[in-house]
């Protein structure tokens, strides 16, 4: 679940914070880096739990009105095509979901509240009231309307989004991720493995866990070389006028270049001047992909940078 591109993100951060502390220890700045990436992964679970939560909130909602002192008609016959999803309900007897939740303790009690808000907003869309109406119901179609909750309602909520961000620092930043990784998990669900349907593990494989583990030590090894290799192209700045974050980029990047011959180079170039848009200024992708390009010429000149081009980047 967890690929290359957000390993490079969680590396770029935790390098950044790792600079800025006065306590400079490897081992911890690893630790760090693995407890991050295990956050996001809760984070996966913890999401996939608002559609049982949503579910049992209407299911709630319609026992409520159903014991109103005088019901309606609409009260006594509800439609519970919502609560009656094929999907929630395998999920919500997956076995590997619910082990894990107990494990961590992942739960929405304290945060009732995101729940009403999220319903709230669900049934207020066109698509909602699509699929109550529809004249059949069927798998696919309780699971289509999950996927366009998490990518119509969950992911643009703005309540979520500061729900999260107060539950676990570690969180801030990862939900986008998070839910593309839970719209494929959906799209995976099949109705005939019933509870013991298999979820999305914390990494694809192990070359994924060595990639992090290999680049963190690269740059906090090398760090002083990289370093100077940034300030001898950045003669004509002045460095106080160069985005810190940029320079922690940039070392980050130029460890990849050097480390993993098997990654092309455009691929690794265009990975961080990403990163850079998104987590630094507005001008930062522009200079770093000068900054970059200068290095790689030199370092191609004095075959210092050696690429196996035949490779594709399957692992990208």
């Amino acid at each position: 679940m967890i690929n290359r591109v957000l390993l490079r993100i969680k590396i770029v951060q935790i390098l950044y914070s790792y600079y800025k502390s006065d306590s400079k220890s490897l081992p911890v700045a690893e630790k760090e880096l693995f407890h991050s990436i295990e956050k996001t992964y809760d984070l996966y679970y913890h999401l996939l739990q608002l559609s049982i939560e949503i579910t049992r909130f209407a299911a709630d909602r319609i026992e409520t009105k159903r014991n109103r002192l005088r019901p309606t008609t609409e009260d006594l016959n509800p439609n519970t095509r919502f609560i009656d999803n094929s999907f929630v309900a395998q999920l919500s007897k997956n076995t590997q979901f619910n082990e894990y939740l107990k494990a961590h303790k992942l739960s929405w009690v304290n945060d009732s509240e995101i729940i009403k808000i999220l319903f709230e907003e669900i049934i207020s869309t066109d698509f909602y009231l699509e699929y109550m109406n529809a004249p059949v119901a069927d798998y696919a179609a309780d699971k289509d309307i999950w996927r366009k909750i998490f990518k119509k309602i969950i992911l643009q909520s703005e309540a979520l989004d500061d729900s999260i961000q107060d539950q676990n620092i570690y969180w801030t930043d990862d939900i986008e991720m998070v839910v593309s990784f839970i719209i494929k998990t959906i799209k995976r669900f099949d109705f005939a493995q019933g509870a013991e349907q298999v979820l999305l593990p914390m990494f694809k494989d192990e070359e994924d866990a060595e990639f992090a583990t290999k680049l963190m030590r690269s740059v906090l090894t090398k760090g002083a070389v990289l370093r100077q290799m940034i300030d001898e192209n950045t003669k004509n700045w002045e460095i106080d006028r160069i985005a810190f974050m940029d320079i922690v980029i940039m070392e980050v990047a130029l460890a990849e270049l050097m480390d993993f011959p098997t990654i092309p180079v455009n691929v690794t170039l265009n990975e961080y001047i990403e990163i850079a848009k998104t987590y630094s200024t507005d001008k930062s992708g522009t200079f770093i992909n000068g900054v970059l390009d200068n290095i790689v010429t030199h370092l191609k000149k004095e075959n210092k940078l050696i690429k196996v081009v035949m490779f594709s980047d399957n692992k990208k």
